[in-house]
């Protein structure tokens, strides 16, 4: 059985303003996001050619650039339309998982952090 190779990176972090309520829409918070991207790296590690494989610093700067973007009410949204958005710009992909992690959602317990982790790939993408 063949398995895909993975490039992950881990603990991208941006001040978003995505929550239910108005203080969050407002004040904002940070965001810390993961993403692990499936594809095969054999010719571009045949290669040496950065354009055969995701740039992961672009990666990175799409990450930031959702999270500082369009607020939405829900993370659910947020890390949704971030997989698909990194699935579309990198056709190399087969699949990507993003897990975006809400360290200070308004939560009146005591608690470590607050995740959603969606997996696309080519095979369940939605339309963007």
């Amino acid at each position: 059985m063949s398995r895909e190779d993975l490039i992950t990176l881990k603990g991208v972090t941006a001040i978003g303003y995505h929550g239910v309520f108005a203080h969050e829409k407002r004040d904002g918070q940070p965001f810390i996001t993961d993403a692990v991207l499936h594809l095969d790296v054999g010719a571009a590690a045949a290669t040496d050619d950065l354009a055969l494989t995701a740039n992961y610093g672009a990666v990175a700067e799409t990450i930031v650039s959702m999270v500082t973007g369009d607020a939405f009410d829900l993370i659910e949204t947020l890390s949704v339309r971030m997989a698909e958005k990194i699935l579309a710009d990198y056709p190399v992909l087969k699949a990507v998982e993003v897990t975006v992690h809400k360290p200070k959602a308004p939560i009146q317990v005591p608690f470590g952090d607050v995740s959603i982790t969606i997996f696309r790939s080519r095979e369940n993408a939605c339309a963007a």
